[in-house]
């Protein structure tokens, strides 16, 4: 299967667009059922390290973390922005790639960088859609400012 480009960069739209108007369960349906989601340091994954600081390795843990977070994002209440750059499609056709920045305002009204990465999603085709097997979120760095409560 070769995935299209305009199904991909809607595809990269609709996620970060799901996270930040917190519709947690249609962000769930973006994966397939059989699905993985890892988010991994760049220092870890150069190395070869296997330690992530979320790792689910199926729609169940997802849909769990998504029912913690519900009852989480009480004491760390705040939106997301996803500024997601222009997907590519690896080589093997059904990987693509993308760049990222998700920043986060308080109630206060301050804003600031939360996280940036890469994104590589093994996509799968369902019916007229694209779903994720395999998420892997790519962080520049260990350090995140605060409780990683919603998913990047």
């Amino acid at each position: 299967m070769m995935i299209d480009h305009i199904a991909v960069y809607d595809h990269f739209a609709e996620y970060g667009a799901l996270i930040d108007m917190a519709k947690f369960d249609e962000w769930l349906d973006l994966f397939a059922e059989e699905c993985r989601y890892r988010i991994i340091p760049r220092e870890n994954f150069d190395r070869g390290l296997p330690a992530a600081l979320v790792f689910c390795d199926s729609r169940a843990m997802l849909e769990d973390r998504i029912r913690a977070l519900r009852e989480a994002n009480k004491y760390n209440i705040h939106t997301d922005r996803h500024v997601i750059g222009l997907p590519r499609i690896v080589e093997d056709g059904v990987t693509a790639e993308a760049p990222f920045a998700v920043y986060q305002t308080d109630q206060e009204g301050e804003t600031r960088l939360f996280a940036t990465g890469l994104y590589r999603d093994l996509l799968v085709s369902a019916g007229s859609r694209l779903r994720i097997r395999d998420k892997l979120v790519l962080l520049d760095t260990f350090a995140v400012p605060t409780l990683l409560a919603t998913p990047l």
